[in-house]
C-alpha cells in the first residue's frame, strides 16, 4: 500500500505529557509481550491438550499454524487502519478482539472451535504489535527512537524464554485452559493504559483500501496454509488435493497481476526489484519454512518421545531464548566485521547442521547436550533472525520503509505458518499413527523430519548468494535497533 502523506498527530510529540511519554514504551511493551507470549506458551502444552481435546497431537498443528496464518493475512491493513480510524481506537480494538479470542479459545470444547478462536486472537495480534510500533515512530523524535525501541524488543526476547516454562507449569499443576484465561488480566492493563496514555495519531486523507487484494491474497494463502495441513491426512483424495493447491496458486497469480494495476496496492510487490529486499524477504521465507517447524516438534520429542513432563520440556527449550538475548549485544559488532552475505550464508547452513544434530536426542541423551543444542540453536537463529530482519531496510527508501515493513511481516508470519503444517507434515510422513506407542520407532520418525527441516533450511543459501560483499553495510547502528 502506498504510504499517504505524513500523519497529522493529535498533538506534536513535545506535547506529549511526562507521563504520557514515560508510560507509552510501558503499555507497547505488554502488547508485544502479550502477543510474542502467546506464540510460544502453548507449544509446550501441545500433547496435554490434544488428549484433552481427544485428537493427536499433530492435529495440533492446525491451532499453531491458524494464529500465525491470521497475522500474515491482516497485518496488511494495520498501517491503513491507524491511518483511517486513529491509532487509540485500533490498538484498544485489538487488544480487546485479542482478549475476546483468549477468552473463547479458553472455553473451547473441541478442536475446531479453538482453531476459529486461534484465528480471532491472530487478527487482534496483527493489529496490535505493528500499530504499537508506528505510534512509538510518531510519538518520539528521531533522536529518542534507539533508547524506546530497544526497551519496547526486550518483552519479544523474554516472551520466548518464559512461554515454554509458563505453558509446562500451567498444564501440570493448573488446567490446560489457564494458558488462555491468562491474556485477559493483562489485556484489561493495557485497555486501562491505551485510554489514559495513548495519544491518537490518524491521517486527515486516506486511500481507499484494496479490499480486492486482501480477498484474493488471504483467501490464496489461507488456502494453501489448509491444503500444506491436510496433505498426508488422506482426508482428501490426490484429486481434490490438486484441484485446492490450483485454486490457491490461481488466487495468489490474481493478486500479483491486481496489485500491478492499482494505484494503492495491499502491498507493493515493485520493492521486490531491490536486490538486498529480494534476498532478505526471499530468503527468510525459505529459512522459516525449515525453522517455523521446530516449536511444534520438539514439544513431541520430548513429551511423547523420551517422556518428559511438560515443565522440563518447557526448561529444556528456555536456553533458546537465553542465548538469542545474549546474541543480541553482539550481532551489530558480527555484522559490521562480516558483512550479511557471509553471515547470511554461513549462519543459513550452520542452523541446519544443528537441525540434523538434534537428531542425537534419543532415549540415553545426557540432559547437558540436549541444552548445548538448544543454546547452539537459539543463539544462531537470533543471529539469523536479526541478520534478515535489518537487511529488508538497507537500500529502502523513507517513505517506503511502511511498505516494506508490510510484506516483510506478512511474509514472515506466512512462512511460520507454512513451517508449522510442513512439520506436521514431515511428521506424518515418518510417523504412521500405527507407531505411535513404540517411543524409538517415534523418535527416530521425528528425527526424520529434523532432517528434512535441516535440508529445507540450507536451502535458502541459494538466495542469500545472490548478495554482495558490500550488501547492508550501509545500515547504520539506530536502523539496526529500530529494525530489530
Amino acid at each position: 500500500m502506498n504510504p499517504p502523506q505524513p500523519a497529522q498527530p493529535a498533538a506534536p510529540a513535545e506535547a506529549l505529557t511526562p507521563s504520557t511519554k514515560s508510560l507509552l514504551p510501558w503499555l507497547v511493551a505488554v502488547a508485544f509481550f502479550m502477543e510474542s507470549l502467546d506464540t510460544t506458551i502453548l507449544n509446550t502444552a501441545v500433547p496435554v491438550v490434544a488428549k484433552a481435546l481427544d485428537v493427536t497431537p499433530l492435529a495440533m498443528k492446525a491451532v499453531l499454524a491458524s494464529y500465525t496464518l491470521a497475522l500474515a493475512v491482516f497485518i496488511p491493513i494495520s498501517g491503513w487502519m491507524a491511518d483511517r480510524f486513529g491509532t487509540r481506537r485500533v490498538f484498544a480494538s485489538a487488544i480487546g478482539i485479542f482478549i475476546l479470542g483468549s477468552l473463547l479459545c479458553g472455553i473451547s470444547t473441541n478442536i475446531h472451535e479453538l482453531v476459529l478462536c486461534r484465528v480471532l486472537q491472530g487478527c487482534g495480534g496483527a493489529m496490535m504489535v505493528p500499530v504499537g510500533r508506528l505510534t512509538l515512530v510518531r510519538a518520539f523524535p528521531k533522536h529518542e527512537l534507539v533508547r524506546v525501541m530497544s526497551f519496547v524488543s526486550i518483552p519479544a526476547l523474554v516472551g520466548p524464554m518464559l512461554g515454554p516454562i509458563a505453558g509446562g507449569l500451567i498444564v501440570d499443576y493448573l488446567h490446560w485452559r489457564v494458558i488462555f484465561f491468562l491474556n485477559i488480566p493483562i489485556g484489561l492493563l493495557g485497555l486501562i493504559m491505551v485510554y489514559l496514555h495513548l495519544p491518537d495519531y490518524r491521517e486527515e486523507q486516506t486511500p481507499p483500501l484494496d479490499l480486492l487484494g486482501l480477498i484474493l491474497f488471504g483467501s490464496g494463502i489461507a488456502l494453501l496454509s489448509y491444503v500444506l495441513e491436510v496433505f498426508g491426512d488422506h482426508a482428501l483424495s490426490a484429486r481434490e488435493i490438486v484441484g485446492l493447491l490450483a485454486i490457491s496458486c490461481a488466487l495468489l497469480l490474481g493478486y500479483w497481476m491486481h496489485a500491478k494495476g492499482t494505484p494503492f496496492p495491499l502491498l507493493r510487490l515493485s520493492l521486490f526489484r531491490i536486490r538486498t529486499f529480494r534476498a532478505a524477504v526471499g530468503g527468510g521465507f525459505i529459512t522459516r519454512l525449515g525453522i517455523g517447524g521446530v516449536p511444534f516438534l520438539l514439544p513431541l520429542l520430548y513429551q511423547v518421545g523420551l517422556g518428559y513432563s511438560p515443565v522440563l520440556s518447557g526448561l529444556l527449550i528456555m536456553p533458546q531464548a537465553l542465548a538469542a538475548m545474549i546474541m543480541n549485544s553482539v550481532v551489530t559488532r558480527l555484522l559490521n566485521r562480516l558483512g550479511y552475505r557471509w553471515i547470511l550464508v554461513s549462519n543459513t547452513i550452520l542452523i541446519g547442521i544443528l537441525l540434523v544434530l538434534f537428531t542425537l536426542i534419543g532415549l540415553h541423551t545426557p540432559l547437558w547436550l540436549i541444552l548445548l543444542l538448544a543454546f547452539l540453536y537459539g543463539a544462531f537463529s537470533s543471529l539469523q533472525f536479526t541478520s534478515m530482519n535489518t537487511l529488508v531496510y538497507a537500500d529502502v527508501v523513507e517513505e517506503d520503509t511502511s511498505a516494506a515493513s508490510s510484506i516483510f511481516g506478512t511474509v514472515q508470519q506466512m512462512a511460520l505458518s507454512f513451517g508449522v503444517a510442513l512439520a506436521g507434515l514431515a511428521t506424518s510422513f515418518f510417523l504412521p499413527e500405527r507407531i505411535w506407542s513404540n517411543p524409538v520407532v517415534f523418535i527416530h520418525g521425528i528425527h526424520k523430519a529434523f532432517i528434512a527441516l535441516g535440508v529445507l533450511t540450507v536451502v535458502s543459501t541459494v538466495v542469500f548468494r545472490s548478495l554482495r560483499r558490500r550488501d547492508g553495510l550501509s545500515i547504520s547502528r539506530q536502523k539496526l535497533v529500530h529494525a530489530g
